[in-house]
């Protein structure tokens, strides 16, 4: 029987976490955008299903940076 592999706990993968209401208007309202305007990232990544974000949610993404120690992005899930 194979072993099921969780990607999540991949080295290369960095922690990525669905944002509440409240935080996604938070970050829509600091950034001054709409959540369209932000990179995009589909329903259907691997990442994405793990952590059950759905179309319309904004997920944050957070790496480890040699030179800023924690470098923090935001993506919007649209279908697909």
């Amino acid at each position: 029987m194979a072993k099921k592999i969780n990607i999540l706990e991949h080295v290369l993968v960095p922690k990525h976490e669905v944002l509440d209401y409240k935080e996604a208007l938070e970050v829509l309202k600091k950034l001054g955008i709409k959540p369209e305007q932000l990179p995009w990232i589909r329903a259907s990544d691997p990442v994405v299903r793990l952590i059950g974000a759905k179309p319309g949610d904004i997920i944050r993404i957070i790496r480890k940076s040699p030179t800023a120690g924690e470098a923090v992005a935001y993506r919007y899930v649209v279908p697909g």
